[in-house]
This record gives C-alpha cells, sequence and structure tokens, in this order.
C-alpha cells in the first residue's frame, strides 16, 4: 500500500467486534434461507464496520469520511482494499452484490448517512430524521426484498418498517449517543416546546418535558407500523415473510415498551415473552 493509500485506510482496523447478536433485530436468522443467508452476513458486517467507522474517536470527521469514500470506491469497484477485516468486508458485499443482482445502492445509501453522522451531531425537523433514516435503515429492508426476488411495491412498508426501528433506536440510545458521540437525533424544536435541552438526557432520568417528547416520536413510530403490517402479506416468501411479521411485531411490542419505561435511565430492551409473543403472532403468515 502506498502512502496515500495508507493516509486513507490507516494503519489499525476499526471493527467493533460486535455481531448480529447485539442489534435488537439481528438480520441473517434461521428464518432466513441458509442459501441466502451468506451474503446476509456479508451486507451485515459491511454495514458494522461502516458503523464503526464513523463511531470511532480514533479518526477526526475528515477521515472518517475519507475512509468511508474508499469502502464505497471498494464496493464499486474502483479500488483495491487492503487485505484486513474492516476493508475486506467491502469486497464481499460487492461479490454479493455482483452475485445476485441486487442493488449497489442497498450498500452505497448507508455510505450516504454515515458520512452525515461524521459532520452532523444535531436534528432540526422530523423530515430531516426521516431523510437520515432513508439512507441509513431503508436499505437494510431493500437488499432483503431484493435478495428474495421481492416486488418493489413491497418498497414502501419496508421502508415505514426500517424507519420505525431506527427510531426506535435512537430513542433506546439516546443518553448513550450524547455521552459517547456528542449526538442527539431528538429534534431541537421538539424539545424547546417541552420546555427542555439535549443536556437533559445527561440526567439520570427522563424529565417529564423530555418524556413528552418521546411520545410524540413513538406517535409517529406508531403511524409508521400501522404501515408496515401491510408488508407480510405482500411478501410471495413464505420464511421472508415470517420473517417480516416477527419484526413488525417485535417493532410494535418495543415501542409500547418505550413508552412506560425510561430509555435515560437505562437501555429499554425486549424481553423473552416479547420474543415469543411476536413469533407466535407472525405464525399465521405461514398458512
Amino acid at each position: 500500500m502506498n502512502t496515500d493509500e495508507q493516509a486513507v485506510w490507516g494503519s489499525e482496523d476499526v471493527s467493533s467486534g460486535k455481531d448480529a447478536g447485539d442489534e435488537n433485530f439481528p438480520v441473517g436468522s434461521l428464518l432466513i434461507s441458509r442459501r441466502l443467508r451468506p451474503h446476509v452476513h456479508a451486507y451485515y458486517d459491511f454495514a458494522r464496520v461502516i458503523d464503526d467507522i464513523v463511531d470511532t474517536d480514533r479518526l477526526d470527521a475528515q477521515q472518517k469520511i475519507a475512509r468511508l469514500d474508499a469502502m464505497e470506491d471498494v464496493v464499486l469497484g474502483r479500488r483495491t482494499a487492503p487485505d484486513r477485516r474492516d476493508a475486506q468486508t467491502a469486497v464481499r458485499v460487492g461479490r454479493t452484490l455482483a452475485r445476485t443482482g441486487v442493488s449497489t445502492n442497498t450498500a452505497t445509501d448507508l455510505i450516504v448517512a454515515f458520512r452525515q453522522d461524521a459532520v452532523k451531531n444535531r436534528y432540526d425537523t422530523w423530515e430531516e430524521l426521516e431523510e437520515y433514516c432513508r439512507y441509513s435503515a431503508n436499505p437494510v429492508g431493500r437488499f432483503l426484498l431484493e435478495l428474495h426476488g421481492e416486488d418493489p411495491k413491497t418498497f414502501a412498508a419496508s421502508d415505514a418498517l426500517c424507519t420505525a426501528l431506527q427510531v426506535i433506536n435512537h430513542l433506546q440510545d439516546c443518553a448513550d449517543d450524547l455521552r459517547t458521540l456528542d449526538r442527539c437525533y431528538l429534534p431541537r424544536p421538539w424539545l424547546e416546546r417541552e420546555g427542555v435541552t439535549v443536556d437533559d438526557l445527561r440526567r439520570p432520568y427522563a424529565v417529564p418535558g423530555l418524556r413528552r417528547v418521546f411520545a410524540a416520536l413513538l406517535d409517529r413510530v406508531d403511524e409508521l407500523n400501522r404501515h408496515a403490517v401491510l408488508l407480510p402479506r405482500m411478501i410471495r416468501d413464505r420464511r421472508m415473510r415470517m420473517e417480516a411479521a416477527v419484526i413488525v411485531g417485535l417493532s410494535k411490542r418495543l415501542a409500547a415498551r418505550l413508552r412506560v419505561e425510561d430509555p435515560v435511565a437505562g437501555r429499554v430492551k425486549l424481553s423473552r415473552a416479547d420474543v415469543v409473543g411476536a413469533v407466535a403472532g407472525a405464525m399465521h403468515t405461514l398458512v
């Protein structure tokens, strides 16, 4: 690797070592067919690494963007990657996209979102947040649907589900994101309207104004989930239909938990009963 390439890629792997088990809704579950699972894992690994790039404290904003640009170039076949775990995830996802015919923007759109994370740490409107989710979350659902050969008519309901999941994740991590990354996705005017500020997320628990902001965001999530309910019945592949139905159920259950539990005091999580209930509720999609 020449000096210019060394400056871009750096000298160390930035991957965190997290895996699908660290997520609320792990992709590549047993509901995905064995034949397609390696492609899903390749996509997941790539997404995890570019997320790690933007969240590391070992790179400044411009270094993060340069590394993300390089990952995009590898995915699109415009440059080679060093023989290192994090960079090689871009090679593998590029091969997956080429072999399956899934759109390259299901990978490169994620990079658009993470470039934004490198330079933007506050949001002023719901529309800004939705636009971020368009790139940070919606491509994941579209990747899975394209991989299964589903009709593009499924995309709108999938986008609603993925945006709901992303906003839920922002609520779960609101205090930690501010503390570790100085990043907050809660719209600032919504906070101001309720007489609170971003710094109220540093308290040991959510004050009433914050609770009202959470409730307003969850109202939007509930609306998205009502649209997402349509997704399973639109999917032809039985296993993917079941996967979608389970995730819709989990999304609704976690949103309900966030209504009554405090994400500032501690991360709100799904219970085993939530998972069992979501799976049981999805069984009707198999008939």
